[in-house]
């Protein structure tokens, strides 16, 4: 990805806000979904968006798993339905637990490395998708979805290739207790942890109020960081011992190498808090990854185009071509020097 930012936007925080907040998402109306309720094999729920624009049967599905508290009204899940829309693709939303607007039944939420619940959703799409007549399911996970997309990838090694074609994974935390030191520092901890706090600590009280006792109360409404947060709440609601723990296990990084299915990283060095010193290298990611590290972009930024808007559809243009040109299943050409992406 050749992604130069527009004069107008200099700098990792100016590209990350802008292309959230003011960057142009679609070509013309918004995009309609059609909602399904799905039961989980652990008496919870999910809700997965379907885009309802006209495709061709046969057409391939693209699913994206979105980022830390988002949805299908994200910027860039709507850039995506948008390029599907263009390009004659079906396209679906899984929401993460608890992220589609009502709180979920189960005494659990929702973590950057739940690559088991996108092992369940990918498997029943690509399922239905198939008895309608589709073709190859593609994914792309961003930021948060994106560590947990090739987090799956890695665990699947061969079989993932009997589910999707390719894979792609944007502005994504691949190592985990770098993105997350980085994010409680500085500017970073006055907006960016500030934003996600917000949404992140109302929602895991109303989790408590499901579940009298889950948690310290008093611990989490002390949190002032993602660390913090997740060694109350996110750590040991799923299985880890605390942030150190989460962290270093649910991060994808390290199993890059195991993936067998054409998969695509997308890391701007600029990225706020997700530090250049940390993305993988063409030697830690192995031959079926491919690497497009920019030099600017911002965190799932990439608005380019004249002032005063930009737009994302470079970004869409960019992944989304690449997912169809490497869905014939064969393996990606050796991952690209990042000083050339």
């Amino acid at each position: 990805m050749n992604y130069r930012a527009p004069w107008w936007l200099p700098g990792g925080h100016a590209q990350t806000i802008w292309s959230a907040l003011g960057a142009r998402r679609t070509r013309g109306a918004r995009p309609a979904y059609r909602r399904e309720r799905w039961a989980t094999p652990d008496d919870d729920f999910i809700d997965v968006d379907f885009a309802t624009h006209a495709h061709p049967r046969g057409a391939p599905l693209l699913v994206l798993f979105h980022g830390l508290e988002g949805s299908s009204r994200s910027h860039y899940a709507e850039a995506f339905a948008d390029w599907a829309r263009a390009h004659g693709l079906a396209y679906a939303v899984p929401h993460f637990r608890g992220c589609s607007g009502e709180i979920n039944r189960a005494p659990r939420a929702y973590h950057s490395g739940d690559w088991p619940e996108i092992d369940w959703i990918l498997r029943r799409l690509q399922r239905t998708h198939s008895a309608a007549g589709g073709t190859q399911v593609l994914a792309v996970g961003v930021s948060l979805g994106g560590n947990a997309l090739l987090r799956w990838a890695g665990e699947m090694e061969d079989a993932a290739a009997a589910v999707v074609g390719a894979v792609a994974a944007i502005g994504s935390p691949l190592d985990l207790a770098a993105a997350g030191h980085a994010i409680g520092r500085g500017f970073n901890r006055q907006v960016y942890t500030r934003m996600f706090l917000r949404s992140m600590q109302p929602r895991a009280l109303a989790k408590l109020r499901q579940y009298p006792g889950l948690f310290d109360e008093a611990a989490l409404r002390a949190a002032r960081d993602l660390y913090a947060f997740d060694n109350v709440f996110t750590a040991p609601l799923h299985g880890f011992r605390n942030t150190e723990d989460y962290w270093a296990r649910a991060s994808a990084k390290p199993h890059l190498p195991r993936i067998r299915v054409p998969a695509l990283a997308l890391n701007a060095r600029n990225d706020p808090f997700v530090p250049a010193q940390s993305l993988p290298t063409a030697a830690q990611a192995g031959r079926w990854v491919t690497l497009w590290q920019p030099a600017g972009g911002g965190h799932v930024g990439f608005a380019a185009g004249a002032w005063p808007r930009g737009s994302l559809f470079g970004l869409a243009d960019a992944v989304g071509g690449w997912l169809l040109a490497q869905a014939g299943g064969t393996p990606a050409v050796a991952a690209a020097d990042p000083a050339s992406a």
